[in-house]
Formats: C-alpha cells, sequence, structure tokens
C-alpha cells in the first residue's frame, strides 16, 4: 500500500513558504513592497522551469527520425506548444500586479538590492537558446552572461550548443510528407536549370504571386526566388522548408495541414508574446527608475528596448505572409494530392 500524500508536503510548502527573505527587514528598514517583489519574481522563475519543462518535451518529438503527422505526436506537440502560450500570457498580465508598486515604494528598497538584477535569469536565458536566439543575434553581447556565476554560465552555453527548436521545426517542414511523394505532382515537370528550382505548382504559383504585386512591390519577386527557390536569403529555414511553411499556410483548410499550420501559428505567438513581456517591461522600467541605470549595471529602459527590438526567434515564419495570395486564385491541387490532404 502506497503511503498517504499530505497536501504541504507534496507541495513542500514549508520551503517555498519560507523562501521570501527581505533585503529591507535584514537591513533594519523594512518596505512594505518588497515581498511582493520577490514573490512576483519567484513565480516567474517557476514558470520559467515550467516552459522549459514543455520546450524539452516538444523538442524531445520533433527530434525524431520521423514524426507522423497523422498521429497524437503532432498533436502533443501543438498541445504543449499552447500552453507555452498560455503561460507566457499569463506572465505579460502579471506586469499588473508589480506595477501597483509605486515608484516610491520600489526606491524604499531598490539600492539593496545590487547588484541583482532580472538579467541574472539564467532560465530566461536559457529559454531563449533552447527556443532558438543565438548568440550572435543577441542585443547587447557583451554583457550577455557577465553578470552570472560560472556555473549559470557553463548551463547556458552547453544548451547553446544542442539543436534549438526553430532548427528542429527546419527539419520537420523539410521532411514534410506531401512534398516527398511523386504520385502528388506526377503531372508537374522539376529541374534545376540556373540554380532555381523549376517546379511546376512554384512556376504556377510564382507567376499569380507576380500578378499581385502593385507598384514598389517588385523587388519581392527577388526575394521570393531566393527564400523559395534558391535558399540563398539568409532565412534561418532551408529553401525546402520555406516551401513547406508557405504551402501549410496557402492550404492550411485541408485537413492534413490544420495541425502544422496551428504550430507555426503558436510560434509566432510565442515571439509576439516574448515582444509583449519585453515592451511591458521596458515601459515598466521606464515608469520605475526613468532613465537610471538598472541595480545589475546595464543601462537600465536602453538596453530592454534594444533586445525588443532585435530578440525575434521566429521571424522567418513570420516573413512568410509577404507571399501569400488570395484563396480564390491559389492554383488547384492534383486529385491525388488533395484526398492525401482530406479526411480518409
Amino acid at each position: 500500500m502506497s503511503k498517504q500524500v499530505n497536501y504541504s508536503d507534496y507541495l513542500q510548502l514549508e520551503k517555498i513558504l519560507d523562501a521570501q527573505k527581505p533585503e529591507s527587514v535584514a537591513n533594519g528598514l523594512p518596505a512594505h513592497d518588497e515581498m511582493l517583489f520577490i514573490i512576483i519574481h519567484q513565480s516567474y522563475e517557476l514558470w520559467f522551469k515550467q516552459i522549459l519543462h514543455e520546450i524539452d518535451s516538444v523538442a524531445e518529438i520533433l527530434y525524431m527520425p520521423q514524426v507522423n503527422d497523422n498521429s497524437p505526436q503532432l498533436q502533443t506537440v501543438v498541445h504543449r506548444l499552447n500552453r507555452i502560450t498560455v503561460i507566457l500570457r499569463m506572465l505579460v498580465n502579471k506586469v499588473d500586479v508589480l506595477e501597483t508598486m509605486t515608484p516610491m515604494d520600489f526606491l524604499d528598497f531598490r539600492d539593496m538590492l545590487r547588484p541583482a538584477s532580472g538579467f541574472q535569469s539564467w532560465q530566461f536565458k536559457i529559454t531563449e537558446a533552447k527556443l532558438g536566439l543565438k548568440y550572435e543575434h543577441r542585443h547587447g553581447q557583451a554583457y550577455y552572461t557577465s553578470q552570472l556565476r560560472e556555473e549559470q554560465i557553463a548551463m547556458i552555453k552547453q544548451v547553446e550548443q544542442q539543436l534549438t527548436l526553430l532548427e528542429l521545426v527546419d527539419a520537420w517542414l523539410k521532411r514534410t510528407p506531401f512534398f516527398n511523394n511523386p504520385n502528388f505532382w506526377k503531372n508537374y515537370t522539376k529541374n534545376t536549370a540556373g540554380g532555381i528550382l523549376h517546379h511546376a505548382f512554384w512556376d504556377d504559383y510564382r507567376n499569380i504571386y507576380a500578378q499581385s504585386l502593385v507598384e514598389g512591390e517588385k523587388q519581392n519577386l527577388t526575394e521570393f526566388d531566393s527564400l523559395f527557390l534558391k535558399g540563398d536569403s539568409g532565412s534561418a529555414f532551408s529553401a525546402e522548408s520555406n516551401r513547406a511553411a508557405l504551402f501549410i499556410m496557402l492550404y492550411r483548410g485541408y485537413p492534413m495541414l490544420q495541425l502544422p499550420y496551428k504550430l507555426l501559428e503558436l510560434l509566432l505567438e510565442i515571439d509576439n508574446l516574448l515582444s509583449a513581456w519585453r515592451f511591458r517591461h521596458v515601459n515598466m522600467v521606464h515608469r520605475m527608475i526613468g532613465t537610471r541605470v538598472g541595480t545589475g549595471g546595464s543601462s537600465g529602459k536602453d538596453y530592454l528596448k534594444g533586445a525588443l527590438d532585435k530578440h525575434y526567434i521566429f521571424k522567418d515564419i513570420a516573413r512568410l505572409t509577404t507571399f501569400l495570395i488570395e484563396r480564390r486564385n491559389l492554383p488547384k491541387l492534383s486529385p491525388e494530392l488533395e484526398a492525401r490532404l482530406g479526411f480518409a
């Protein structure tokens, strides 16, 4: 018979509820709002732990040699990515609670925190790295790990050597099954004359897209060729993956493509929510300390603003919307492919 589990013991509440040690109290100058400040940030770190748990589970599925798009595997990926977006949305909204603290309330204990700073959240840096933010794309690289302990830097560097979620999604898109089956395209020709992929579907699509462009958009055709036909665009995705992602967006109404489309949309939502969190953080810091230096030595608001502008991880998916056309003008798919993308 298994032992009886007690609620308090299971959650280790004694440890959790005894983990708030205000510096203002230790210094003999109790500041009421420091308790709020500690609990908010502790809860952030707990939710970062859960987000990392979800990212790792998604990566484990996508790392498999073959992901069956018509199985619970893809459903699980979408479900857990959705959970990440729900958590991030909650974290954005938690700023409302923190903003009940006024600038004067914060000044009561702010100087006692130096050099502690939210910039030292190694879990958040690992979250960004696991999602796909590369070191070379970070804002303020010289300051990136300067405030961390050696063991935390080692953990981050180890994560940066692993395949990211962005790279795993690229590999998943590249092996999208409806492009690898010649029966779906048997009425089309395909060659690579002049270093450009020629495939009747994509040739048709490019022509239709070209006709949809207005004056001032003609340069989009050059970008179209680089992204989808040549693969020399500097995109994080290969040309094959870009074609697959665009195809999913275009024909998302078919049952087989609804989950893949949801997956791409959730990645964009993760980016949007991370951006929203940074935006709220920038405004909150400006409200609290103006243009003063952060407790960790950063430039405060200016540093956060730089990260907000630069740290978009899934921007190459958002970029694809530039190349959409109206549903009524979409090339008609073969009966074989339509059957594959529909219900049996």
